[in-house]
């Protein structure tokens, strides 16, 4: 590269050094050390992924060779993090390793689904082919992961403002009421009484709530660090009636999407099961995964293995079967992940019309109630004071 550059042409090669005992002798491979490249990269953004695995595709498209496709990376891209990583993948090269060896050093960057299909890619012989399939593949998961987030998002912003409402309601306003009707020395009504036990009740023990909550949380982290307990608390999630609907949906569209590229790009449905147990995110799904992919080897049909784990729907799974019969296996996955993300989308639309409403009636409630001890304490006040007067 250095020789070209000058406008030089090499006559003669000798090797330097004591480590190489000749001209002809392989050197070993060597990691790549991210930190060797300017900005040590450890980890990336789903788009800048999205990004890297764009351009490395369309420049191999155009008919250049990956290590010129990488050089080119290094100066195209603005990024520091994009910028070191293509030069320490284009070092990982330039050392004779491979492309997918060189991004297993990258584990928080580039998942083993994603190191499988660059190494299916390079087996085959059709890595820039492979490579715009991993781009529409995480598009297509990004999006899936946006919405379900947007969907979420709103109703949390709800839920903490409405708590925080309710909060200031009760320990900045109510006091000052209480008191007031407390120095009265007139007795108070029920719904006024409680409020007032309430109030007692956040000003005497409120503080503890940082302590308890910090307890819980050290519990939930002890009890998940477990395999037991995280099996137990992720089995937990995936039942749960609108948050744990929405992953549901959520898993079946990504499971098929994601098998049905891992086959149709020449890896194996054995090793396919094996990275959607890394890549689920879930214990329990996880465990239930394995037992499928147990029964696979055993020779059943996968159907018939996820049919037995009670992971998937009925409808998955007759779709399924018909893939499998049909030997159309690739493209009845991604038919059957479109009908998926069709009815996640058809869920994020009830959550988010359902959600909102119930934050706010709670919050009409909790006012409410408070609005009608203070106003019954005002009006047996005045009450009181009429009596007196006559």
């Amino acid at each position: 590269m250095q020789v070209e550059r000058h406008g030089a042409v090499p006559i003669s090669i000798e090797t330097l050094g004591l480590g190489v005992a000749a001209a002809g002798a392989k050197l070993p491979a060597r990691k790549v050390d991210p930190a060797a490249s300017g900005e040590p990269v450890t980890r990336l953004g789903y788009a800048q992924q999205h990004l890297f695995t764009e351009q490395l595709a369309h420049l191999l498209g155009a008919g250049m060779t990956l290590d010129e496709a990488l050089a080119v990376l290094v100066r195209r891209l603005k990024h520091p993090r994009l910028q070191s990583l293509s030069q320490a993948l284009h070092r990982a090269l330039v050392d004779g390793r491979s492309l997918s060896q060189a991004l297993r050093d990258f584990p928080r960057i580039f998942s083993p689904l994603y190191v499988n299909l660059v190494s299916a890619g390079e087996a085959s012989g059709a890595l820039p082919v492979i490579l715009q399939r991993l781009v529409a593949h995480l598009a297509a998961i990004k999006s899936l992961r946006d919405r379900v987030q947007q969907a979420l998002l709103y109703p949390a912003v709800l839920v903490v403002a409405g708590f925080g409402l309710i909060v200031t309601f009760m320990t900045v306003m109510v006091p000052r009421l209480t008191t007031f009707f407390k120095g009265t020395g007139q007795p108070l009504p029920p719904a006024t009484r409680l409020l007032v036990t309430v109030n007692e009740g956040i000003i005497q023990y409120g503080l503890l709530a940082v302590p308890a909550g910090l307890v819980i949380f050290a519990g939930y982290r002890m009890f998940t660090k477990r395999p037991e307990g995280r099996l137990i608390w992720d089995a937990m999630l995936w039942r749960l009636p609108l948050y744990g609907r929405i992953m549901r949906y959520r898993f079946y569209a990504q499971f098929a999407r994601t098998l049905g590229t891992l086959m149709e790009n020449g890896v194996t449905m054995l090793r396919g099961l094996e990275l959607l147990e890394e890549i689920s995110g879930n214990a329990f799904v996880a465990a239930r995964t394995k037992e499928a992919r147990k029964a696979v080897i055993d020779g059943a049909t996968l159907s018939t293995a996820l049919a037995g784990q009670a992971l998937l729907p009925e409808l998955f799974i007759d779709m399924l079967a018909v893939g499998e019969q049909t030997g159309k296996f690739s493209n009845t996955m991604h038919m059957i992940a479109a009908v998926y993300e069709r009815e996640l989308d058809k869920q994020i639309q009830i959550v988010s019309t359902l959600i909102p409403p119930l934050v706010m009636i709670v919050i009409a409630a909790v006012v409410g109630l408070v609005v009608y001890g203070i106003m019954s304490a005002v009006f047996g006040l005045t009450q009181n004071l009429r009596v007196q007067v006559r």
